[in-house]
């Protein structure tokens, strides 16, 4: 198992994560260092490799609880209080497979738009600033692709969401999906 090159294909989707939950972008850095700090430490005691993705945001998860408590952020945090830990991992990793596909669906515009601040982790701001666009115009583009892809998962499959809007389960609506 090479921990460096697991590192660099799951950073950015981690970072996602982070940005996802932290707001300010200085302490999502610190943590994302953390992170790789206890993936290369912790990483070779994985027993199940085919778990790697599951231990990582694990991690993640565990980091972000410790951020909170540590800054007293939010009083008495458990596991339990955190909506996102209620996230089904083997529904997401099986909806993963489809975001690429289902990105080259939508215009090449948008695509790049969401790769960029959705996967790769950009800032939304910087996205704004590299592209000669207004910050309220990017959110604005960037709320309507969102809707975008959703619309075209949705057209793939029903969707089972939890109160907090977080996929819980799916079903295709057909053998032969086209774009998954």
């Amino acid at each position: 198992m090479n921990i460096e090159q697991i590192w660099l294909d799951y950073q950015s989707r981690i970072k996602s994560f982070l940005h996802s939950k932290v707001s300010n972008p200085a302490d999502v850095d610190d943590l994302l260092q953390e992170i790789s700090i206890k993936t290369f430490a912790g990483l070779s005691q994985l027993e199940d490799h085919t778990k790697v993705q599951q231990w990582l945001f694990q991690t993640a998860h565990r980091t972000i609880i410790d951020f909170y408590r540590k800054n007293g952020r939010v009083k008495d945090v458990s596991p339990d209080d955190l909506w996102y830990q209620k996230d089904d991992p083997d529904t997401l990793q099986s909806l993963e497979r489809c975001v690429e596909p289902f990105l080259n669906a939508l215009p090449e515009e948008t695509a790049k738009l969401l790769t960029a601040v959705d996967i790769d982790g950009q800032s939304q701001k910087a996205y704004a600033a590299e592209h000669g666009l207004a910050y309220s115009t990017l959110k604005s583009r960037l709320k309507s692709g969102r809707s975008d892809l959703r619309r075209v998962f949705e057209n793939c499959c029903r969707m089972k969401l939890d109160a907090h809007g977080n996929i819980m389960d799916y079903q295709p609506k057909s053998d032969n999906c086209q774009n998954c």
